[in-house]
């Protein structure tokens, strides 16, 4: 299995920001996301190919029940249903950080599905592809039925909001389960837009979602 990335660090983002948690980043994308917080695993994808033996025993190493597979998109990874098999035989809480684009019939706590707006197209020959898988109505709709789930929104202007709230509502999710996050890696552009984008949240009645990583480490790898 291709990782970019293996690490104990604190959950950033969601419902479970600050639970201490294992990360395994896998490395490959479908999508090209204009604004890739992590493009050493799509636009230029990196890693190295480990057994999952090799993934687990990293697992153990660390005193926390809740690990998070995420990249990229883990959803792409050929050995991602037997990974999180094996997680669940560890009796982890397992999330998946995922875009929605792909459904497998993954072992999983927390589908954390982060559907890419508008605002995530990206120039040049990516572009239409990207637009084009972007959304997945089949996939979303398979992971928010058989999956304890949240939506994850990238935010970047607020007439951003309106793709968001049409998207939940196809979904009929409530709106305690959607979290909108500023678009951001640098600490204070996430906090100029945090500020209306808490507002926002204020009147839509939706979660604001910091990106608690950057605030303590900012955007770096390994945190």
């Amino acid at each position: 299995m291709r990782i970019a990335e293996l690490f104990y660090s604190l959950q950033g983002e969601g419902a479970l920001a600050g639970m201490p948690s294992v990360f395994v980043r896998t490395s490959g994308c479908n999508l090209r996301c204009a604004w890739c917080d992590t493009p050493y695993t799509s636009w230029q994808p990196e890693g190295t190919e480990l057994p999952l033996e090799r993934i687990l025993d990293e697992v153990r190493a660390h005193p926390t029940d809740y690990v998070v597979v995420t990249g990229g998109e883990p959803m792409i990874a050929p050995e991602i249903v037997p990974l999180t098999g094996r997680l669940r035989e560890l009796g982890k809480h397992i999330t998946i950080e995922t875009a929605g684009t792909v459904f497998h019939p993954v072992d999983c706590d927390l589908m954390s599905i982060s559907p890419k707006l508008a605002n995530s197209r990206p120039e040049g020959e990516w572009a239409a592809r990207h637009e084009r898988t972007r959304i997945n109505p089949e996939a979303l709709g398979e992971l928010t039925r058989r999956y304890e789930y949240q939506l994850k929104f990238v935010i970047e202007k607020p007439e951003d909001i309106e793709e968001a709230r049409a998207l939940a509502a196809a979904l009929e999710t409530p709106r305690e389960r959607v979290i909108l996050m500023p678009e951001g890696t640098d600490p204070e552009r996430l906090r100029e837009r945090a500020r209306w984008l808490a507002e926002l949240c204020k009147e839509e009645g939706f979660r604001f979602g910091p990106r608690l990583h950057v605030d303590l480490w900012g955007n770096r790898r390994g945190v």
